[in-house]
């Protein structure tokens, strides 16, 4: 029989209870106790069946206390939009010869922006942005005239959620070294996006259950009715 981890041996907490948003960070961040810096995540299970077009949840939030990752930014766009793009911080720029290096199998970027005259070229990209989540889309303010906006957002912490078949919401919202107030915000600052952004064809109870967890360390459900007054 498989012995436990160590690690896992030394995990604390209840894990069965429901816990405010504060104990929750506490727990989580008590428990990440791997040799790096481990990411915080959210899982948020909605009330929605992504299978009916009118129960979608997408969208995307500015992070009040950023992710504390290095975000890798590619912008399509050309002549004057590609030069804003690089001044605003833009790792990769680019017009038809960086849609020829994607289609080609270049993929070391974490988001992708574009301007809409260049969507036509974009739209070629489907079979390679589409199955990572990274093809822009208007919604999510990743198909915009205002290229040099989107790139600080994306730099700034801006994340895009979007709710998965099984109707769950899966995001990372800081690190372990972040402050517990920090990882609160950009808790608060999620949930806070997932209600705005709540479907009409959503029925009964919307966020039902909601649990945080670290890359390497055990899950915490926060008490969603507790979270909601």
């Amino acid at each position: 029989m498989a012995k436990t981890p160590k690690r896992i041996k030394a995990w604390t907490g209840d894990r069965n209870v429901d816990h405010s948003v504060d104990d929750a960070v506490k727990l989580v961040k008590a428990n990440a106790t791997a040799k790096f810096d481990e990411s915080i995540e959210i899982a948020v299970n909605l009330g929605v069946d992504p299978r009916h077009a009118d129960q979608q949840v997408r969208g995307v939030v500015s992070l009040p206390s950023g992710t504390g990752r290095d975000v890798r930014v590619a912008v399509i766009a050309k002549d004057a939009k590609a030069a804003e793009a690089t001044a605003a911080g833009a790792d990769i720029v680019g017009a038809e010869e960086l849609v020829e290096r994607i289609q080609g199998g270049f993929t070391d970027f974490d988001r992708v922006i574009a301007t809409p005259d260049m969507m036509a070229l974009v739209g070629r990209l489907g079979k390679v942005l589409g199955p990572r989540g990274l093809m822009p889309n208007p919604r999510v303010g990743t198909v915009t005239p205002n290229v040099a906006q989107a790139v600080k957002d994306a730099k700034g912490g801006a994340i895009e959620f979007r709710v998965e078949k099984a109707g769950i919401v899966h995001a990372g919202i800081g690190k372990a070294s972040f402050t517990d107030a920090a990882l609160k915000a950009n808790v608060l600052a999620l949930v806070d996006a997932l209600n705005k952004a709540k479907p009409a064809g959503a029925k009964g109870q919307y966020v039902k259950r909601i649990s945080l967890s670290s890359t390497m360390g055990p899950g915490f459900k926060i008490d969603v009715a507790g979270f909601s007054a």
